[in-house]
């Protein structure tokens, strides 16, 4: 038998890659008629764009399809693999096809792993139209590509599938000839459109994963039984330093400030789902304890910095109940930035004001010279006055009237330091 007599078949996702725009399953916002994409393939004329999106939601895809709606040379690049003298031969071969009166589209996957140079190296080709340039990365455009190269792409945005999509793709999987005698479960498609979490690559080779199981085993329906066996345990998406990590960071940050716990509580376990630093996490939930709760109750700084040593102490999955909780008493706390914003405006206050002098009387004299040149002279001991306060005392640098950086809100604790702090100006003013 000769082993290597017959060719296998490419993977399910390569076989079901669509030729054409109206076999594109999923960013009808982008491609229905009327819309961006479909337009611009109408026209007749290539531009250079960048596709922003999610892993496995088409953006190669579009690339492929648009040099093949414009007759273009198609010249896709890795960012991951590729370098200048990649980009070099691609120029070279973007200018025989210019003599054959053929455009070119260079596509370089992963853009936002390009450096600058890497950038700035095919750039004059794209502004000359020696090269339509067609990006696809999963990192927002703003912070990870050159302005020069995004003044010079429209920059268009897909989206995760939906489970409609995905529904959609594992009905052409199971048209194909060899898995047409094969069902599918309602239970297990479900389950395979939650695995895969809008990707639809990962949808079709889980799909396919699946799809041999039940050939090996003579299987002609796929359940949830055969999914277990096939398939154990798979995460969800999650990029852990990328765009969808910052987002629900922030999602997470926001309902906290919000004050709904529930919603707190289901990002904060989103991302602990998806593999989060936990750590990380922990961090970052102390900062919004000392950031939107601040003085409004004291009692959250030292409950967020119990539940990071806490998960210190347990790790995972133990410790992460005690964030959980810190997420949620920090989201029915009462909230204040008071003490955030008051820290701000100091900074700023100080950066802008020159170097002063510490007053005299507030100055230490541990020394006899220092004594006799007055140093602490005139200090009012606040022990000492009453109610332990020096009415009509100053503490700012002479010629400075003492800035009003920290109002209290009147919510929780700052109410009382918000009262006491009013108490004491009406002191010094009758003083």
């Amino acid at each position: 038998m000769d082993l290597f007599a017959s060719t296998p078949l490419p993977p399910l996702a390569e076989r079901l890659r669509p030729q054409k725009l109206s076999d594109v399953v999923g960013q009808q916002h982008l491609l229905a008629a009327g819309k961006p994409l479909h337009t611009a393939v109408q026209s007749g004329k290539p531009h250079s764009m960048l596709l922003w999106g999610p892993p496995g939601v088409g953006k190669t895809t579009l690339a492929r399809i648009f040099a093949q709606s414009f007759q273009a040379q198609f010249l896709p690049l890795s960012a991951v693999l590729s370098g200048v003298k990649d980009i070099r031969l691609a120029v070279e071969q973007a200018q025989m096809a210019l003599q054959r009166g053929q455009i070119t589209i260079l596509f370089v996957d992963e853009v936002h792993r390009f450096n600058k140079s890497q950038q700035d190296a095919f750039l004059p080709y794209v502004e000359s139209g020696l090269l339509t340039f067609i990006g696809a990365t999963t990192e927002n455009p703003s912070f990870e590509v050159n302005p020069a190269l995004l003044s010079r792409a429209q920059v268009y945005t897909l989206h995760s599938l939906c489970s409609e999509d995905l529904q959609v793709l594992a009905h052409k999987a199971l048209a194909l000839p060899e898995y047409q005698n094969i069902s599918i479960t309602q239970e297990a498609q479900e389950t395979l459109v939650h695995m895969a979490d809008g990707d639809g690559r990962r949808f079709l080779n889980l799909l396919e994963q699946s799809l041999q199981a039940a050939l090996a085993q003579s299987n002609t329906q796929i359940d949830s039984a055969l999914l277990s066996q096939c398939l154990g345990s798979q995460l969800r998406r999650f990029d852990k330093g990328g765009d969808s990590f910052y987002e629900q960071i922030s999602a997470l940050h926001k309902s906290v400030r919000g004050s709904h716990p529930n919603a707190a509580l289901y990002w904060f376990t989103r991302m602990a789902d998806g593999g989060a630093d936990m750590a990380y996490l922990s961090r970052r939930i102390v900062r919004m304890a000392w950031e939107d709760i601040g003085l409004a109750d004291p009692r959250a700084m030292q409950l967020a910095n119990d539940a990071a040593t806490t998960y210190e102490r347990l790790g995972s999955p133990e410790g992460e109940l005690a964030l959980a909780q810190a997420v949620l008493y920090l989201a029915a706390a009462p909230k204040s930035n008071a003490g955030y914003l008051a820290y701000k405006q100091a900074r700023q206050f100080v950066a802008q004001e020159p170097t002063r002098e510490v007053p005299v009387h507030l100055r230490n004299a541990p020394t006899q010279l220092m004594q006799q040149l007055g140093y602490g002279h005139a200090y009012r001991y606040a022990h000492d006055e009453p109610h332990a306060y020096a009415a009509g005392e100053t503490y700012m640098p002479d010629g400075i009237a003492e800035p009003e950086f920290y109002q209290p809100v009147e919510r929780g604790l700052e109410i009382k330091l918000r009262e006491k702090l009013q108490w004491l100006k009406s002191l010094d003013e009758q003083a």
